[in-house]
């Protein structure tokens, strides 16, 4: 059993009940945790250990097997599509959009499921201003590098959730096109964004530092299955070591953030001593 967090005394948000599902010939699950609002949640594991599965799962994209999930006490199935998306907005790794649709449009998408949207043409500028984006309105999509459009869906994820409270945001490797700046900046912006209106934030990240600097809690998944639930502090590094079958160097810096490297398993000789 993984360990896990005591949330019982807040409201919950979602909650997954042994869920589980079957691709193939593998099996993922079964998964058991709650989300609250306000929670900044951030999901690691090495790669093909479930990560993407789960978070499809806490997204309604895939239906469980096995258990339940529940979004506000309510079993996705109870939920209407319009009405979900105005409380969940889903950034997954990449997103295929219409051929030449223009950056406003995409961002706007992020509001179909309202009938008047009388501040829309407010909402798209400020979200994409957010997102550090609001350069790139006008331009069509499709002529947009990796980074730039993944700006421009993230701003769609803030113009969707824009005037919701106590909502949720799953988002899958949010940074992996952007640069170190881009990403500072941006992991910023989803933390003001999702403060500002006690919504949950769950990411999936490859980055551990990013998680233990921006996350307040670890959900760690390893072989399709939940194998920790903890803070994010320094507690959880052996956790972390064993997720990841390595070993960490730990420091906290001048700005007193606790920061983890891996130790390489053997180093090269330096190279005097090599061509000697």
């Amino acid at each position: 059993m993984p360990m896990s967090m005591n949330t019982s005394t807040h409201t919950k948000l979602m909650q997954l009940d042994s869920a589980s599902i079957s691709l193939g010939m593998s099996s993922f699950g079964p998964f058991t945790l709650e989300v609250v609002p306000g929670e900044r949640i951030a999901i690691l594991g090495p790669s093909g250990a479930g990560k993407s599965t789960l978070l499809k799962l806490m997204s309604r994209d895939w239906t469980p097997r096995t258990g339940r999930v529940l979004f506000k006490g309510q079993t996705h199935a109870a939920w209407s599509l319009q009405d979900l998306s105005r409380l969940r907005a889903v950034l997954p790794q990449s997103s295929e959009v219409a051929f030449g649709l223009q950056t406003d449009l995409v961002v706007g998408l992020g509001r179909v499921a309202r009938i008047h949207d009388a501040l829309l043409s407010d909402i798209i500028e400020a979200s994409a201003t957010l997102a550090h984006a609001a350069h790139l309105l006008g331009r069509r999509f499709d002529t947009l590098s990796g980074g730039e459009q993944a700006r421009v869906q993230l701003a769609r994820v803030f113009a969707q959730l824009w005037d919701a409270s106590d909502g949720l945001i799953l988002v899958d490797e949010p940074l992996a096109a952007l640069d170190p700046g881009l990403q500072v900046d941006l992991l910023d912006s989803l933390d003001v964004y999702a403060a500002e209106r006690n919504h949950a934030l769950v990411a999936i990240l490859h980055d551990v530092n990013q998680a233990m600097q921006g996350f307040d809690r670890l959900l760690l998944v390893k072989g399709g299955k939940l194998v920790a639930d903890m803070p994010s502090s320094a507690d959880a590094v052996p956790a972390l070591e064993a997720l990841y079958g390595i070993s960490l160097s730990c420091v906290t810096d001048i700005q007193g953030s606790f920061v983890v490297s891996p130790l390489r398993k053997s180093t090269r000789r330096p190279a005097t001593e090599a061509t000697a």
